[in-house]
């Protein structure tokens, strides 16, 4: 009794404070959705909703401390629906197998792969002896073959003979899903295309995209090189026109989110915007007397940071941006506090109900990291009214601690997904960030406002020479010795744990809240103990990676470039694939058992059989049978990428759809188990009512 009594009035000592949980309670629910190994069914969610529902009428019988429990229960039930919501609401056909032929569609947006190709992100699709039910609504194809840079205007119709698959899966059990994030992109088939591209049809509707453009033409007309390329990311998101040195260098400095239209962008252009209306109404006394200039001041950088977020093509990160703006203007309008953690946890919750799937990605967990952390760090210096010396020293030690604290917040998240850490990103920073603040974006808002008279050139010529000095810094400190080094992937729990550690100690009231310190340090260890699979096998057969004291061995040097960069990054040590193949042993043990790579038509055809304590990895499929276990691309499409490890001196084996379960996105038969479903809702159960096949 005396446990429960303290459990409740630790409770009862949050309110006031249990608003802020309300997206980590959203986030729970969604993680439960998308860490499900079987895809629910649709009366999994009603009995969510029904559970929350029943909660949510039984709180006024409930004591005020349990009351908190139950709420987060509800918003946990109501984060669960708005994933498999989401899910269900985005369900496009995805190609399931492998199409060659003539490709017709509607250009929706053009943009640059990795490998450095023009991709093409192409709706309204028409594909050969393919029905309509059956086409996906979007694709996206990369030119290769040395075809010409293009320019390809939104809303005109192409055509070409193209390679066409359906969206791969992870490269290794728990990486990253790639099935996954285009099921929400709404891509359902990847492709590329040595043809020529054919225009059939002018341009018609995409205005917005089109003026998009428009403008990153012109702005790269008057700035040549990586500089108009930089001037017309930062402007409109187009990135077409950068090198791969260029944003490696910013990579490497971590300054690639001063490419990207995300928080720091829309911040500073609605801050510039405010500071100069409020100005403006300043310079008259009698309307700062009369009129509330400073809620004017936020409904004018409101509407421009509406603006930005069109001009952009509102993106994911940018829309993200963007609400976390407008509710930090919408709190100036209303007399409130405009940085506290009110503001940051309404704005993640309203990104998780519109985006549930944002949960997962590097972009919402670095973004409400560095807000979060800057915004107790800043509060609490307010707080015990901690000054920075001199006003000269304030502005440079306010943005060297600002780019401090980001970076560590958004360090781990970074060196998850990316396995990098950039030892001198800080300084980067620091000599970059007001930069872009002082010159860049004023430069742009003058360029904009300047345009219609044809002065543009005025307000480009000062981004051209902000930029260059970023790109400068950016060179400078990616050339460095130690500029950048790598860290081994963690498992799937070691952010989630580390997250709540952190959360649990913001966010909770009392001296309990350093009980957050325990899942920190546990996830911290966790993530130095793990040990890399000993091989890994792409779901092709076509490529294995052997782990050897010196690093991954590769078992070719050429082919399979994608998967083989991504085991090696992984891996924490991302050398060259002619150098990991070096390294290939000549046997290979695995707890009794020895690993052998049969690949190429000739071996093949020399085949002649294989032990029982073998483990054949064949980039083909054989028509008889054999006593050793046989890893090829018939046996590897049902199983996804293969990792083998070793564990008290057995054999483990752990396949990518085991670890990502069968889902809507990666299943063929989860998804028209959904489509029938859909029509039995729609039709009823009599098949004559439904559309034909």
């Amino acid at each position: 009794m005396r446990v429960a009594a303290r459990i409740g009035s630790a409770l009862l000592a949050q309110r006031g404070h249990l608003f802020c949980w309300v997206p980590v309670w959203l986030g729970v629910g969604i993680g439960v959705y998308f860490s499900m190994p079987v895809e629910p069914g649709l009366s999994t969610g009603g009995v969510a909703v029904l559970l929350g529902s029943s909660a949510f009428w039984g709180l006024r019988r409930l004591r005020q401390e349990a009351a908190p429990v139950v709420w987060a229960a509800i918003w946990i039930a109501i984060g669960f629906c708005l994933g498999m919501g989401r899910a269900h609401l985005v369900a496009a056909p995805v190609l399931d197998w492998r199409y060659y032929g003539a490709v017709e569609g509607r250009v929706v947006a053009v943009d640059r792969s990795a490998s450095d190709a023009v991709r093409l992100t192409l709706d309204d699709l028409r594909l050969d002896r393919m029905a309509a039910q059956n086409t996906p609504h979007q694709l996206r194809i990369s030119l290769h073959g040395g075809q010409p840079f293009t320019r390809f205007d939104a809303g005109s119709r192409v055509m070409m003979t193209a390679f066409l698959s359906p969206p791969s899966g992870p490269v290794e059990p728990g990486g990253f899903d790639f099935q996954r994030h285009a099921w929400f992109q709404g891509l359902g088939a990847i492709g590329y295309t040595r043809a020529p591209v054919l225009r059939i049809a002018p341009a018609t509707g995409a205005h917005v995209y089109r003026m998009r453009q428009s403008i990153s033409r012109r702005i790269q007309s008057r700035l040549s090189g990586d500089v108009g390329g930089f001037a017309a990311a930062v402007t409109t998101g187009d990135r077409s026109g950068m090198s791969q040195d260029a944003l490696d260098a910013l990579r490497v400095s971590n300054m690639a989110h001063l490419l990207a239209i995300s928080g720091l962008h829309m911040g500073l252009l609605v801050a510039f915007v405010f500071l100069v209306i409020r100005s403006i109404f300043a310079l008259i006394p009698a309307f700062v007397l009369r009129i509330p200039s400073k809620k004017i001041a936020a409904g004018v950088a409101l509407m421009a940071a509406v603006g930005y977020l069109a001009l952009s093509g509102g993106n994911v990160a940018t829309e993200r941006a963007f609400i976390m703006a407008a509710v930090g203007l919408v709190a100036v309008m209303l007399d409130r506090r405009v940085l506290s953690l009110r503001a940051v946890a309404l704005a993640a919750t309203l990104v998780l109900v519109l985006r549930p799937e944002s949960l997962l990605g590097p972009g919402f967990q670095m973004s409400f990291a560095a807000t979060t952390a800057l915004i107790v760090v800043f509060g609490a210096l307010r707080d015990w009214r901690v000054t920075f010396g001199p006003a000269w020293v304030r502005p440079v030690a306010t943005v060297a601690l600002s780019s401090l604290v980001a970076g560590a917040a958004t360090a781990p998240v970074a060196a998850a997904h990316f396995n990098t850490v950039s030892h001198y990103g800080l300084l980067a920073n620091v000599v970059s960030v007001p930069v872009m603040g002082l010159i860049v974006v004023p430069c742009a808002v003058i360029a904009a406002c300047l345009s219609p008279f044809g002065l543009a050139k005025v307000g480009l010529w000062g981004m051209g020479l902000g930029l260059d000095w970023i790109l400068n810094v950016a060179q400078a400190v990616a050339a460095l010795d130690g500029a950048r080094g790598f860290v081994p992937s963690p498992s799937w729990g070691v952010l989630p744990l580390l997250a709540l550690g952190a959360i649990w100690m913001i966010l909770w009231q009392g001296r309990a809240r350093w009980i957050g310190v325990l899942p920190v340090l546990g996830a911290i260890w966790y993530w130095g103990t793990q040990e890399r699979p000993l091989v890994l096998v792409a779901d092709t057969g076509r490529v294995v990676g052997v782990m050897t004291e010196n690093g991954r061995a590769i078992s070719k040097p050429k082919g399979g470039g994608f998967v083989v960069r991504n085991w090696l990054e992984n891996d924490g040590t991302p050398s060259s694939q002619a150098k990991a193949a070096l390294l290939w042993p000549e046997t290979i043990d695995l707890a009794g058992k020895s690993l052998r790579i049969v690949q190429g038509k000739r071996n093949i055809d020399a085949f002649t059989g294989c032990k029982s304590s073998e483990i054949l990895v064949m980039s083909h499929t054989l028509s008889q049978d054999y006593p050793c276990e046989i890893l090829n691309p018939k046996t590897l499409a049902a199983t996804g990428a293969i990792a083998i490890s070793v564990i008290n001196g057995h054999l483990r084996v752990t396949s990518a759809r085991e670890v990502s379960g069968r889902r809507l996105w990666n299943d063929p038969d989860v998804r028209h188990t959904h489509d029938r479903q859909t029509q039995i809702n729609k039709y009823g159960s009599n098949p004559q009512d439904s559309p034909e096949p």
